[in-house]
């Protein structure tokens, strides 16, 4: 049963990690984006629909990481190019994608799907309890995985990742040192955008191989959530993500405990806890002024 659980978490954490470790990048060049939400759910509806069609689940994933990222550049043009608010178009964003995605998926409600095989390796997945657990899970979830030490290695150890912070914090003294400011938060928006494809890509194709209207259910919410719970900061988000995927998973299995708890309360746990974080987090304004990039949210208006 310890081994099930287990197995369970991670898949509902995978997509949380993917969606989140793509807003942080986001979020350190200074835009914030609340649309992750409506580029999961357009990540999913293309995942299922390219897998449903080519029968290559592979394929889908490219496609939810194709739909994650265009969605992206609607926004990008929007936000950095007309100079509209960030706020504003990110949950026009989110709408836009909740609508887009039930009328694009209408015809495949309710068909079979394709799902994303596990790794399989000789002699190691046959191990007993970790086997499974190490490495017998599905291609994204080791993609997570190296996402998060590949982001956290360019943030810190690279000259990308140093203009991009420098971009997050300061975008004018970015512009005057030279540096293409506009370019560099588009870059920023479409690796986000194609992360949060990703995530919804794999709800859809490896968490559970159908399509249903809105089904990422407000994940894209949770993901923006824990890149404030992480501070900004990679690996706490991989701790942050794994977290809320326990509690996710909590209502599965609380039921059959006998604990007697309504399972209504159990569905709504992981969005409380969500906002309660939140709470928590604004309440410690001192480290969130510390590790938020100062200019969060700001447009930028480059010398005409």
């Amino acid at each position: 049963m310890l081994e099930a659980i287990i197995l369970t978490v991670i898949t509902a954490a995978t997509p949380l990690l993917l969606a989140a470790i793509g807003e942080l990048v986001v979020e350190r060049s200074g835009v914030l984006n609340l649309g992750v939400e409506g580029m999961m759910v357009m990540g999913a509806v293309a995942g299922f629909a390219v897998t449903n069609t080519t029968g290559s689940p592979y394929l889908g994933i490219a496609g939810g990481m194709f739909a994650g990222a265009a969605i992206s550049l609607v926004f990008g043009f929007v936000t950095q190019t007309l100079v509209a608010n960030q706020v504003a178009s990110g949950l026009a964003l989110t709408l836009f994608g909740l609508g887009l995605s039930g009328l694009l998926g209408e015809s495949f409600v309710g068909t079979p799907g394709s799902k994303l095989p596990g790794l399989s390796i000789p002699g190691l997945s046959d191990l007993p309890f970790l086997g499974r657990i190490l490495f017998g899970q599905d291609l994204l979830v080791y993609v997570s995985f190296a996402l998060i030490a590949l982001v956290s290695w360019m943030l810190y150890r690279s000259r990308a990742g140093l203009i991009l912070r420098a971009v997050g914090d300061n975008h004018g003294s970015a512009h005057a040192l030279g540096y293409r400011v506009v370019t560099v938060r588009y870059l920023a928006i479409l690796f986000g955008g194609a992360c949060a494809g990703l995530g919804g890509a794999y709800l859809s194709i490896a968490y559970t191989p159908l399509w249903v209207e809105n089904m990422t259910a407000g994940r894209g919410w949770i993901a923006l959530a824990l890149v404030v719970f992480a501070s900004w900061i990679p690996y706490r988000l991989a701790i942050g993500a794994y977290l809320f995927g326990a509690v996710t998973i909590l209502q599965l299995h609380a039921q059959p405990l006998g604990l007697g708890i309504p399972s209504q309360f159990l569905s709504m746990l992981p969005y409380l806890v969500t906002v309660a974080v939140l709470v928590i987090i604004s309440s410690n304004r001192r480290a969130v002024r510390m590790n938020a990039p100062a200019c969060l949210g700001k447009a930028f208006v480059p010398d005409r």
